[in-house]
């Protein structure tokens, strides 16, 4: 089965690990440098970049731009039960974005890394369930 990997720019490394493995399941690959660390989900790589911080995903523009924490775009875990993951979350000190919502396909939330990097956790409606009417 292939790997999908996504990179977030995070502020602080050592936090990132900590928030991705601690809470939502991740273990660590590698952390080579300071600024730099691969975590693994199954088939979900997620590479830790600090911004500005030389060679590599977190490096500036040509223009100087440096790359920054946050904006909209996310990768989804799927959960089994929101509600008690986001309590549990809550009582860990997490922050969100919102509350749950359901939409057509399911219930979802949006919880951010200690950098501001969005993470959607997400429910599913069972498909079974839309067959019979419920």
């Amino acid at each position: 089965m292939a790997t999908v990997s996504v990179r977030y720019i995070v502020h602080d490394v050592d936090a990132a690990i900590a928030f991705y493995c601690r809470h939502l399941g991740f273990h660590e690959v590698m952390h080579p440098a300071p600024a730099f660390a691969m975590l693994a989900r199954g088939d979900l790589r997620l590479v830790l970049s600090a911004p500005g911080s030389g060679p590599g995903g977190g490096q500036s523009m040509p223009d100087g731009t440096i790359p920054v924490p946050g904006g909209w775009n996310r990768f989804s875990i799927e959960v089994s039960d929101i509600a008690a993951t986001v309590e549990a979350l809550r009582a860990a000190g997490t922050h969100f974005r919102n509350e749950i919502v359901t939409g057509i396909d399911g219930k979802q939330v949006l919880l951010d890394d200690p950098s501001g990097n969005p993470v959607e956790l997400f429910e599913p409606i069972l498909a079974e369930a839309h067959l019979d009417g419920t």
